[in-house]
Protein backbone atom coordinates (compact mmCIF):
# COMPACT_ATOMS: atom_id res chain seq x y z
CA UNK A 1 0.00 0.00 0.00
CA UNK A 2 2.96 2.60 0.80
CA UNK A 3 4.56 1.64 -2.54
CA UNK A 4 1.17 2.73 -4.26
CA UNK A 5 0.95 6.00 -3.01
CA UNK A 6 4.68 6.62 -3.96
CA UNK A 7 3.89 5.75 -7.22
CA UNK A 8 0.65 7.92 -7.22
CA UNK A 9 2.82 11.24 -5.92
CA UNK A 10 5.45 10.36 -8.56
CA UNK A 11 2.65 10.12 -11.40
CA UNK A 12 1.10 13.17 -10.03
CA UNK A 13 4.30 15.50 -9.95
CA UNK A 14 5.18 14.02 -13.53
CA UNK A 15 1.90 15.43 -14.85
CA UNK A 16 2.38 18.86 -13.32
CA UNK A 17 5.69 19.02 -14.59
CA UNK A 18 4.43 18.30 -18.01
CA UNK A 19 1.54 20.68 -17.41
CA UNK A 20 4.34 23.43 -16.50
CA UNK A 21 6.35 22.32 -19.02
CA UNK A 22 3.79 22.68 -21.51
CA UNK A 23 2.71 26.46 -20.70
CA UNK A 24 6.35 27.68 -20.57
CA UNK A 25 7.00 25.94 -24.57
CA UNK A 26 3.66 27.52 -26.05
CA UNK A 27 4.49 31.16 -24.39
CA UNK A 28 7.67 31.16 -25.78
CA UNK A 29 6.75 30.15 -29.10
CA UNK A 30 5.73 33.69 -29.58
CA UNK A 31 9.14 35.22 -27.89
CA UNK A 32 11.46 33.35 -29.89
CA UNK A 33 12.53 31.92 -33.58
CA UNK A 34 11.10 28.84 -35.13
CA UNK A 35 14.63 28.27 -35.77
CA UNK A 36 16.34 28.06 -32.26
CA UNK A 37 13.03 26.38 -30.97
CA UNK A 38 13.49 23.59 -33.48
CA UNK A 39 17.85 23.89 -32.67
CA UNK A 40 16.78 23.30 -28.63
CA UNK A 41 14.45 20.90 -28.99
CA UNK A 42 16.45 18.54 -30.70
CA UNK A 43 18.98 19.02 -27.95
CA UNK A 44 16.84 18.48 -25.21
CA UNK A 45 15.40 15.48 -27.16
CA UNK A 46 19.08 13.99 -27.34
CA UNK A 47 19.76 15.04 -23.88
CA UNK A 48 16.86 13.83 -22.19
CA UNK A 49 17.87 10.11 -24.13
CA UNK A 50 21.18 10.33 -22.76
CA UNK A 51 19.78 11.13 -19.16
CA UNK A 52 17.27 7.84 -19.28
CA UNK A 53 19.89 5.83 -20.41
CA UNK A 54 22.09 6.86 -17.55
CA UNK A 55 18.93 7.20 -15.01
CA UNK A 56 17.78 3.88 -15.57
CA UNK A 57 20.49 2.32 -14.29
CA UNK A 58 21.66 4.56 -11.46
CA UNK A 59 18.60 2.32 -8.79
CA UNK A 60 19.49 -0.90 -10.16
CA UNK A 61 23.68 -0.71 -9.96
CA UNK A 62 24.34 -1.80 -6.03
CA UNK A 63 21.21 -4.05 -6.53
CA UNK A 64 22.40 -6.28 -9.30
CA UNK A 65 25.87 -6.30 -7.55
CA UNK A 66 23.95 -7.97 -4.73
CA UNK A 67 22.27 -10.15 -7.02
CA UNK A 68 25.53 -11.52 -8.20
CA UNK A 69 26.57 -12.35 -4.41
CA UNK A 70 29.08 -9.89 -4.05
CA UNK A 71 30.00 -8.12 -0.73
CA UNK A 72 30.10 -4.22 -0.17
CA UNK A 73 33.70 -4.17 -0.08
CA UNK A 74 33.74 -5.84 -3.22
CA UNK A 75 30.76 -3.34 -4.38
CA UNK A 76 32.82 -0.28 -3.65
CA UNK A 77 35.82 -1.14 -4.93
CA UNK A 78 33.88 -1.90 -8.26
CA UNK A 79 32.71 1.24 -8.01
CA UNK A 80 36.30 3.22 -7.07
CA UNK A 81 37.06 1.59 -10.71
CA UNK A 82 34.25 3.44 -12.33
CA UNK A 83 34.87 7.09 -10.48
CA UNK A 84 38.91 6.17 -10.95
CA UNK A 85 38.58 5.42 -14.64
CA UNK A 86 36.45 9.10 -14.87
CA UNK A 87 39.44 10.69 -13.23
CA UNK A 88 42.40 9.00 -15.67
CA UNK A 89 40.80 8.82 -18.41
CA UNK A 90 38.26 11.77 -18.62
CA UNK A 91 40.62 14.69 -19.69
CA UNK A 92 42.05 13.15 -22.09
CA UNK A 93 38.57 12.42 -23.99
CA UNK A 94 38.07 15.93 -23.15
CA UNK A 95 40.68 17.44 -24.89
CA UNK A 96 40.53 14.59 -28.06
CA UNK A 97 36.93 16.04 -27.45
CA UNK A 98 38.25 19.89 -28.22
CA UNK A 99 41.02 18.67 -30.74
CA UNK A 100 38.58 16.33 -32.95
CA UNK A 101 34.69 17.36 -32.51
CA UNK A 102 32.10 17.30 -29.58
CA UNK A 103 29.30 15.08 -32.09
CA UNK A 104 32.34 12.43 -32.69
CA UNK A 105 32.65 12.58 -28.56
CA UNK A 106 29.19 12.23 -27.84
CA UNK A 107 29.33 9.18 -29.95
CA UNK A 108 31.82 7.63 -28.08
CA UNK A 109 29.61 8.07 -25.15
CA UNK A 110 26.95 6.40 -26.63
CA UNK A 111 28.85 3.32 -27.67
CA UNK A 112 31.02 3.05 -24.12
CA UNK A 113 28.22 3.84 -22.21
CA UNK A 114 26.12 0.61 -24.13
CA UNK A 115 29.47 -1.72 -23.68
CA UNK A 116 29.04 -1.00 -19.97
CA UNK A 117 25.68 -2.43 -19.67
CA UNK A 118 26.13 -5.47 -21.90
CA UNK A 119 28.86 -6.26 -19.45
CA UNK A 120 26.11 -6.26 -16.92
CA UNK A 121 24.79 -9.46 -18.32
CA UNK A 122 28.12 -11.49 -16.80
CA UNK A 123 28.51 -12.17 -12.99
CA UNK A 124 32.27 -12.65 -13.42
CA UNK A 125 33.75 -9.85 -11.83
CA UNK A 126 36.47 -9.09 -13.97
CA UNK A 127 33.88 -8.59 -16.72
CA UNK A 128 31.64 -6.13 -14.06
CA UNK A 129 35.10 -4.01 -13.53
CA UNK A 130 35.77 -3.72 -17.65
CA UNK A 131 31.74 -2.72 -17.31
CA UNK A 132 32.70 0.26 -14.62
CA UNK A 133 35.88 1.42 -16.62
CA UNK A 134 33.48 2.09 -19.92
CA UNK A 135 30.98 3.44 -17.22
CA UNK A 136 33.62 5.96 -15.92
CA UNK A 137 34.73 7.10 -19.41
CA UNK A 138 31.24 7.84 -20.51
CA UNK A 139 30.14 9.66 -17.25
CA UNK A 140 33.04 11.78 -17.86
CA UNK A 141 31.32 12.55 -21.56
CA UNK A 142 28.38 12.79 -20.34
CA UNK A 143 28.85 15.80 -17.73
CA UNK A 144 31.40 17.90 -20.44
CA UNK A 145 30.89 16.96 -24.33
CA UNK A 146 27.11 17.55 -24.75
CA UNK A 147 27.19 20.67 -22.49
CA UNK A 148 30.17 22.23 -24.94
CA UNK A 149 28.43 21.26 -27.93
CA UNK A 150 25.80 22.57 -27.00
CA UNK A 151 27.40 25.81 -25.76
CA UNK A 152 29.90 26.45 -29.11
CA UNK A 153 26.45 25.62 -31.54
CA UNK A 154 24.23 28.02 -29.62
CA UNK A 155 27.00 31.01 -30.77
CA UNK A 156 28.72 29.66 -34.01
CA UNK A 157 24.42 29.95 -34.79
CA UNK A 158 23.98 33.35 -33.93
CA UNK A 159 21.88 33.12 -30.98
CA UNK A 160 21.32 35.26 -28.13
CA UNK A 161 23.26 34.26 -24.65
CA UNK A 162 20.27 34.68 -22.91
CA UNK A 163 18.68 32.31 -24.61
CA UNK A 164 21.07 29.27 -23.80
CA UNK A 165 19.99 30.21 -19.97
CA UNK A 166 16.67 29.07 -20.63
CA UNK A 167 18.18 25.79 -22.34
CA UNK A 168 20.27 24.90 -19.03
CA UNK A 169 17.27 25.20 -17.30
CA UNK A 170 14.84 22.91 -19.31
CA UNK A 171 17.59 20.41 -19.97
CA UNK A 172 17.89 20.00 -16.14
CA UNK A 173 14.37 20.13 -16.10
CA UNK A 174 13.86 17.14 -18.02
CA UNK A 175 17.14 15.20 -18.20
CA UNK A 176 17.81 15.30 -14.26
CA UNK A 177 14.40 15.82 -12.86
CA UNK A 178 11.03 14.65 -15.53
CA UNK A 179 13.45 11.58 -17.22
CA UNK A 180 14.95 10.50 -13.68
CA UNK A 181 11.50 10.04 -12.14
CA UNK A 182 9.87 8.18 -14.90
CA UNK A 183 13.06 5.77 -15.67
CA UNK A 184 13.45 5.36 -11.52
CA UNK A 185 9.42 3.88 -12.29
CA UNK A 186 10.41 2.47 -15.23
CA UNK A 187 12.82 0.68 -13.38
CA UNK A 188 11.04 -0.46 -10.72
CA UNK A 189 8.29 -1.97 -13.21
CA UNK A 190 10.72 -3.44 -15.34
CA UNK A 191 12.50 -5.35 -12.21
CA UNK A 192 9.43 -5.44 -9.64
CA UNK A 193 6.05 -6.03 -11.84
CA UNK A 194 7.71 -7.80 -14.82
CA UNK A 195 9.72 -9.63 -12.29
CA UNK A 196 12.56 -9.12 -15.28
CA UNK A 197 15.18 -9.27 -12.90
CA UNK A 198 18.04 -6.16 -11.69
CA UNK A 199 19.83 -6.25 -15.36
CA UNK A 200 16.33 -5.06 -17.48
CA UNK A 201 16.74 -1.57 -16.47
CA UNK A 202 20.62 -1.43 -18.23
CA UNK A 203 18.80 -3.38 -21.58
CA UNK A 204 16.75 -0.81 -22.07
CA UNK A 205 18.89 1.67 -21.01
CA UNK A 206 20.64 0.43 -24.19
CA UNK A 207 17.65 1.04 -25.88
CA UNK A 208 17.31 4.80 -24.96
CA UNK A 209 21.60 5.11 -26.07
CA UNK A 210 21.11 3.22 -28.99
CA UNK A 211 18.18 5.56 -30.22
CA UNK A 212 19.76 9.05 -29.06
CA UNK A 213 23.05 8.14 -30.89
CA UNK A 214 21.44 7.40 -34.27
CA UNK A 215 19.49 11.27 -33.85
CA UNK A 216 22.84 12.90 -33.14
CA UNK A 217 24.73 11.38 -36.16
CA UNK A 218 21.75 11.91 -38.65
CA UNK A 219 21.14 15.43 -36.97
CA UNK A 220 23.77 17.06 -35.23
CA UNK A 221 26.86 19.03 -36.65
CA UNK A 222 30.21 18.93 -35.64
CA UNK A 223 32.24 21.86 -33.85
CA UNK A 224 35.41 21.56 -32.10
CA UNK A 225 37.26 24.10 -29.51
CA UNK A 226 38.79 26.41 -32.27
CA UNK A 227 42.23 24.83 -30.82
CA UNK A 228 45.10 25.18 -33.64
CA UNK A 229 44.86 22.47 -35.89
CA UNK A 230 48.60 20.69 -35.38
CA UNK A 231 47.90 21.24 -31.48
CA UNK A 232 48.79 17.86 -29.59
CA UNK A 233 47.55 16.52 -26.73
CA UNK A 234 49.78 18.28 -24.74
CA UNK A 235 49.59 21.83 -25.73
CA UNK A 236 45.88 21.19 -25.22
CA UNK A 237 46.35 20.08 -21.25
CA UNK A 238 49.17 22.73 -21.18
CA UNK A 239 46.58 25.32 -22.19
CA UNK A 240 43.85 24.33 -20.04
CA UNK A 241 46.28 24.43 -17.07
CA UNK A 242 47.25 27.55 -17.53
CA UNK A 243 43.41 28.59 -17.97
CA UNK A 244 42.50 27.40 -14.60
CA UNK A 245 45.60 28.58 -12.73
CA UNK A 246 46.15 31.90 -14.17
CA UNK A 247 42.56 33.03 -13.75
CA UNK A 248 41.19 33.20 -10.46
CA UNK A 249 37.63 32.77 -11.35
CA UNK A 250 37.91 29.94 -13.58
CA UNK A 251 40.00 28.10 -10.31
CA UNK A 252 37.46 28.85 -7.97
CA UNK A 253 34.76 27.41 -10.71
CA UNK A 254 36.18 24.39 -10.75
CA UNK A 255 37.11 23.79 -6.95
CA UNK A 256 33.72 24.39 -5.74
CA UNK A 257 32.40 22.43 -8.61
CA UNK A 258 34.36 19.46 -7.35
CA UNK A 259 33.44 20.02 -3.74
CA UNK A 260 29.72 19.93 -4.60
CA UNK A 261 29.90 16.98 -6.55
CA UNK A 262 32.28 15.20 -4.33
CA UNK A 263 29.39 15.39 -1.47
CA UNK A 264 26.62 14.88 -4.42
CA UNK A 265 28.42 11.70 -5.52
CA UNK A 266 28.82 10.57 -1.93
CA UNK A 267 25.26 10.89 -1.18
CA UNK A 268 24.13 8.53 -3.85
CA UNK A 269 25.98 5.85 -2.17
CA UNK A 270 25.41 6.82 1.38
CA UNK A 271 21.30 7.47 1.38
CA UNK A 272 20.41 3.85 1.11
CA UNK A 273 22.42 2.86 4.96
CA UNK A 274 21.41 6.42 6.13
CA UNK A 275 17.69 5.31 5.94
CA UNK A 276 17.77 1.78 6.89
CA UNK A 277 20.63 1.16 8.60
CA UNK A 278 19.47 -1.87 10.34
CA UNK A 279 17.94 -3.34 7.03
CA UNK A 280 14.47 -1.23 7.49
CA UNK A 281 12.50 -2.31 3.90
CA UNK A 282 12.43 1.30 1.88
CA UNK A 283 10.97 1.32 -1.51
CA UNK A 284 14.63 2.19 -3.04
CA UNK A 285 13.17 2.65 -6.31
CA UNK A 286 9.84 5.28 -4.87
CA UNK A 287 12.25 7.39 -2.74
CA UNK A 288 14.67 7.83 -5.55
CA UNK A 289 11.98 9.32 -7.39
CA UNK A 290 11.14 11.33 -4.24
CA UNK A 291 14.29 12.83 -4.41
CA UNK A 292 14.13 13.47 -8.73
CA UNK A 293 11.22 14.90 -8.07
CA UNK A 294 12.98 18.02 -5.54
CA UNK A 295 15.55 17.66 -8.12
CA UNK A 296 12.90 19.14 -10.80
CA UNK A 297 11.33 21.30 -9.08
CA UNK A 298 14.81 22.78 -7.65
CA UNK A 299 15.52 23.18 -11.46
CA UNK A 300 12.70 24.67 -12.59
CA UNK A 301 13.34 27.00 -9.94
CA UNK A 302 16.47 28.24 -10.96
CA UNK A 303 15.39 29.37 -14.41
CA UNK A 304 13.07 31.86 -12.46
CA UNK A 305 16.01 32.93 -10.03
CA UNK A 306 18.35 33.52 -13.61
CA UNK A 307 15.97 35.02 -15.12
CA UNK A 308 15.59 38.18 -12.28
CA UNK A 309 17.53 41.15 -13.59
CA UNK A 310 18.32 42.01 -9.71
CA UNK A 311 20.13 38.90 -8.94
CA UNK A 312 23.03 37.21 -9.49
CA UNK A 313 24.10 33.87 -9.87
CA UNK A 314 27.07 34.47 -8.41
CA UNK A 315 25.01 35.72 -5.05
CA UNK A 316 22.27 33.08 -4.65
CA UNK A 317 24.38 29.86 -5.27
CA UNK A 318 26.19 31.22 -2.12
CA UNK A 319 22.94 30.20 -0.26
CA UNK A 320 22.17 27.23 -2.54
CA UNK A 321 25.60 25.67 -0.81
CA UNK A 322 24.87 26.48 2.48
CA UNK A 323 21.31 25.59 2.68
CA UNK A 324 22.97 22.13 1.51
CA UNK A 325 25.14 21.84 4.04
CA UNK A 326 22.34 22.35 6.70
CA UNK A 327 20.32 19.49 4.75
CA UNK A 328 23.43 17.08 4.46
CA UNK A 329 24.56 17.51 8.07
CA UNK A 330 21.05 16.16 9.92
CA UNK A 331 22.26 12.44 10.46
CA UNK A 332 25.13 14.37 11.89
CA UNK A 333 23.01 16.11 14.69
CA UNK A 334 20.75 12.82 14.61
CA UNK A 335 24.13 10.31 15.60
CA UNK A 336 25.00 13.00 17.87
CA UNK A 337 22.34 13.40 20.15
CA UNK A 338 21.37 10.52 20.05
CA UNK A 339 17.94 10.80 18.37
CA UNK A 340 17.13 7.59 16.96
CA UNK A 341 14.66 5.49 17.97
CA UNK A 342 15.98 2.34 16.62
CA UNK A 343 14.53 0.28 13.89
CA UNK A 344 14.71 -3.32 12.92
CA UNK A 345 15.20 -5.47 9.93
CA UNK A 346 12.31 -5.95 7.51
CA UNK A 347 10.35 -3.06 9.39
CA UNK A 348 9.10 0.13 7.96
CA UNK A 349 11.33 3.36 8.22
CA UNK A 350 12.07 4.81 11.35
CA UNK A 351 11.54 8.56 12.83
CA UNK A 352 14.53 9.63 12.56
CA UNK A 353 14.77 7.63 8.86
CA UNK A 354 12.11 10.22 7.61
CA UNK A 355 13.72 13.09 9.20
CA UNK A 356 16.57 12.47 6.94
CA UNK A 357 15.01 12.05 3.80
CA UNK A 358 13.17 15.39 4.26
CA UNK A 359 17.03 16.76 4.82
CA UNK A 360 17.52 14.61 1.93
CA UNK A 361 14.80 16.01 -0.44
CA UNK A 362 16.29 19.58 0.23
CA UNK A 363 19.37 18.62 -0.70
CA UNK A 364 18.12 17.22 -4.08
CA UNK A 365 16.22 20.46 -4.66
CA UNK A 366 19.34 22.32 -4.27
CA UNK A 367 21.17 20.15 -6.66
CA UNK A 368 18.18 21.35 -9.04
CA UNK A 369 19.17 24.95 -8.82
CA UNK A 370 22.87 23.65 -8.90
CA UNK A 371 23.09 22.15 -12.16
CA UNK A 372 21.79 24.97 -14.50
CA UNK A 373 23.40 27.66 -12.34
CA UNK A 374 26.68 25.95 -12.28
CA UNK A 375 26.22 25.61 -16.59
CA UNK A 376 25.84 29.11 -16.47
CA UNK A 377 28.14 30.44 -14.73
CA UNK A 378 31.05 27.38 -17.02
CA UNK A 379 29.34 29.55 -20.31
CA UNK A 380 30.66 32.86 -18.83
CA UNK A 381 33.73 31.98 -17.57
CA UNK A 382 35.45 28.98 -19.40
CA UNK A 383 37.09 29.96 -22.28
CA UNK A 384 35.87 28.09 -25.20
CA UNK A 385 39.20 26.38 -26.94
CA UNK A 386 39.72 24.33 -24.07
CA UNK A 387 36.39 23.89 -22.90
CA UNK A 388 36.10 20.41 -22.83
CA UNK A 389 39.13 20.03 -21.10
CA UNK A 390 38.86 22.33 -18.34
CA UNK A 391 35.84 20.83 -17.61
CA UNK A 392 37.06 17.46 -17.30
CA UNK A 393 40.12 18.53 -14.93
CA UNK A 394 37.59 19.66 -12.42
CA UNK A 395 36.42 16.31 -12.16
CA UNK A 396 39.71 14.56 -11.13
CA UNK A 397 39.83 16.11 -7.25
CA UNK A 398 36.33 15.10 -7.67
CA UNK A 399 36.89 11.51 -8.67
CA UNK A 400 39.52 11.38 -6.67
CA UNK A 401 37.47 12.94 -3.27
CA UNK A 402 34.74 10.18 -3.97
CA UNK A 403 37.36 6.52 -4.27
CA UNK A 404 38.82 8.29 -1.03
CA UNK A 405 35.65 8.48 0.61
CA UNK A 406 34.40 4.83 -0.70
CA UNK A 407 37.56 3.31 -0.10
CA UNK A 408 37.52 4.11 3.43
CA UNK A 409 33.29 3.36 3.37
CA UNK A 410 33.65 0.31 6.16
CA UNK A 411 36.08 2.22 8.43
CA UNK A 412 34.02 5.31 9.43
CA UNK A 413 30.67 5.71 10.53
CA UNK A 414 28.16 7.08 8.21
CA UNK A 415 27.38 10.54 10.61
CA UNK A 416 31.42 11.07 9.82
CA UNK A 417 30.81 10.58 6.15
CA UNK A 418 28.11 13.46 6.02
CA UNK A 419 29.96 15.38 8.28
CA UNK A 420 33.03 15.43 5.71
CA UNK A 421 29.95 16.11 2.84
CA UNK A 422 28.83 19.00 5.07
CA UNK A 423 32.62 20.50 5.08
CA UNK A 424 32.80 20.20 1.42
CA UNK A 425 29.80 21.75 0.80
CA UNK A 426 30.55 24.77 3.52
CA UNK A 427 33.78 25.40 1.49
CA UNK A 428 31.71 25.56 -2.10
CA UNK A 429 30.05 28.42 -0.40
CA UNK A 430 33.15 29.72 0.83
CA UNK A 431 34.77 30.03 -2.79
CA UNK A 432 31.27 30.99 -4.58
CA UNK A 433 31.68 34.12 -2.01
CA UNK A 434 35.23 35.04 -3.29
CA UNK A 435 34.06 34.21 -7.12
CA UNK A 436 31.38 36.70 -6.01
CA UNK A 437 33.51 39.22 -4.56
CA UNK A 438 35.64 39.42 -7.49
CA UNK A 439 33.12 39.39 -10.69
CA UNK A 440 31.03 41.72 -8.88
CA UNK A 441 34.32 44.77 -8.53
CA UNK A 442 34.57 44.33 -12.32
CA UNK A 443 30.99 45.39 -12.72
CA UNK A 444 30.51 48.72 -14.34
CA UNK A 445 29.34 51.04 -11.71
Amino acid sequence: MEAYYWTQFSVLAVFCALMEFQKFTQKEKTQMPSSFLNFRNNYLFVYSLMMAGDWLQGPYVYALYQHYGYTTGDIGKLFIAGFGSSMIFGTVVGSMADKHGRKAAALVYVATYIASCVTKHWSDYYVLMLGRFFGGIATSLLFTVFESWLVAEHFKRGYEAEWLDKTFSKAIFLGNGLVSIVSGLVANYLVTDMSLGPVAPFDAATCFLAIGGAVIFLTWSENTGDVVENANLQQSFSTAYKAIFSDKKIFYLGAMQSLFEASMYSFVFLWTPALSPNGEDIPHGMIFATMMVACMIGSSMSSRLMARSDLRVEKYMQSVFLLSACSLSIPVFIKTFELGSGGYKGGPITFEGKLQLCGFLVFEFMVGIFWPSMMKMRAQYVPEDVRSTVMNFFRIPLNLFVCVILYNVALFPLSAMFGMCTLFLCGSAFLQRKLELITASKLPA
